[in-house]
């Protein structure tokens, strides 16, 4: 019983497939294109653009991928999310999963 439970385990580590850990960093500089539509740090302040900061980066990484792979359509992320690469895709749900998202966002004057 062990044994099936340990082999059954390790079957799902390996279709689960591999986990990237952005850099939260490199993310906030990718993030730039993201702030029309989100709004700094993924505090979008327009009610049909969600807000970003604060979601888990394993959500923002699955939406980002399905956007740019066409399972999710939306012709604005479509297009946005094309040119991203996984570890783009990575670091940018790891800076907005590491954003506090804000009730209420009073605009920069």
């Amino acid at each position: 019983m062990k044994l099936l439970m340990k082999t059954t385990l390790a079957a799902a580590f390996l279709l689960a497939g591999p986990v990237m850990a952005g850099d939260p960093a490199a993310g906030e500089s990718k993030s730039q294109t993201c702030v029309a539509c989100h709004g700094e740090g993924g505090n979008s302040t327009l009610p049909m653009n969600p807000k970003l900061a604060g979601q888990y980066a394993s959500y923002l990484e699955h939406a980002l991928r399905s956007y740019r792979d066409g399972g999710r359509k939306n012709a604005i992320m479509a297009a946005q999310a094309a040119a991203l690469s996984d570890e783009d895709i990575a670091d940018l749900a790891a800076y907005f999963a590491a954003q506090s998202s804000e009730m209420f966002v009073v605009p920069k004057k």
